[in-house]
């Protein structure tokens, strides 16, 4: 395989999770927002419902890790 095609599927492979991750926090943090100022003692669930979306971003940063490491 190709040096530029590993690296184009490395970087895809962080990439879309990482726009996907930012897409949906964008939308549970406003919610979350109006929620906690109505509701405080949702606290916890609104860390967990904001921390949920960044393991895509961290699983897809060790994807693209093993597609390197596998390349090599």
């Amino acid at each position: 395989m190709s040096v530029f095609w590993i690296a184009i599927s490395a970087a895809v492979a962080v990439g879309i999770p990482a726009l996907a991750t930012g897409w949906a926090q964008s939308r549970i943090g406003p919610a979350m927002a109006a929620t906690l100022a109505e509701k405080p003692e949702l606290s916890t669930t609104a860390i967990l419902m904001v921390a949920i979306p960044e393991t895509m971003a961290i699983l897809g940063f060790i994807v693209a890790l093993m597609i390197l490491f596998r390349a090599a």
